[in-house]
């Protein structure tokens, strides 16, 4: 039956082409902000699951930063240590040579001196933004190590993150490389008793270049898992979010198509009523 009062074929051809409509603007956008899921209303729960990452991202960003600072200061006391390990070994030189009767104990002492000097400065100078991991106090307010941010940790996904650190204790070179007792090198005898003395601050001086160098890698490679973390977490949420171009521009030529049809449809509908003038001539 054909009314003209209620034209069927028009409501239904207009519900196609609202709804193709519909999805034709839903794919311009993906295609246009290069995002599947932008808001919470496209997919509530991938968006929550997004943002949590998005958040641990910026966290592990700063973290990253943390880490390079860390890094930067172990490097700098690491290079300090080693300095003064050279320093000492030229010392232990000078003391060696002092064992013979018939040199300049006084010249070879002076030498001593300079160098001992020099290696205080050096101990005093090892410092980066404040922190010296040579020093008995790393930050000068009483702290025997240096805490640095290195990982963030969340258990479940609605779980509260906690931070974890790892703490550079100092070498504490001030105290236990302090060569200002050191015996006067006067003669053989003495010498031989300086020389005894520089070999345990030598020990010393090595077996805290080697810690240091133990924590600056410790550091570095901690640094790399959170950048390779970070950007696995990126991909992931590349992965959820973002829009398949290849899949979005097939849809959008065919929805393009579709909308065309239902203009036609609906255009043929809204001309049915037209026909019935055909029966009343």
């Amino acid at each position: 039956m054909t009314s003209l009062l209620t034209n069927n074929g028009a409501m239904v051809a207009l519900q196609t082409l609202q709804t193709v409509t519909n999805n034709l603007t839903e794919t311009q956008t993906q295609i246009s902000t290069g995002k599947r899921v932008g808001s919470a209303s496209d997919n509530a729960a991938v968006w929550a699951i997004s943002k949590t990452m998005e958040s641990d991202i910026a966290g592990f960003e700063s973290i990253s930063d943390s880490l390079a600072l860390g890094e930067a200061t172990v490097a700098v006391a690491s290079a300090g240590a080693e300095q003064v390990v050279e320093k000492l070994t030229e010392i232990k030189e000078l003391l060696v040579s002092a064992q013979s009767e018939n040199v300049d104990h006084d010249k070879i002492q002076n030498d001593i001196t300079k160098k001992t000097e020099q290696v205080a400065s050096i101990i005093s100078a090892a410092q980066f933004n404040g922190a010296n991991l040579l020093a008995t106090d790393v930050d000068g307010n009483g702290a025997t190590s240096l805490g640095v941010l290195a990982s963030l940790d969340r258990v479940g996904a609605t779980g509260t993150p906690s931070a974890t650190e790892i703490a550079v204790d100092t070498v504490d070179f001030e105290a236990n490389v302090d060569l200002s007792g050191m015996t006067t090198v006067a003669d053989a005898t003495s010498a031989a008793t300086a020389l005894g003395e520089i070999e345990a601050f030598l020990t010393t001086a090595i077996d805290g270049a080697a810690a240091l160098g133990a924590d600056s890698s410790r550091l570095k490679d901690q640094g790399g898992f959170v950048n390779k973390l970070t950007n696995a977490m990126k991909q992931g949420i590349s992965a959820l979010t973002d829009t398949n171009m290849e899949e979005a521009s097939a849809r959008l030529k065919a929805l393009q198509t579709q909308q065309q049809l239902a203009v036609q449809t609906l255009s043929i509908a809204n001309n049915a009523p037209s026909a019935v003038m055909q029966l009343f001539r």
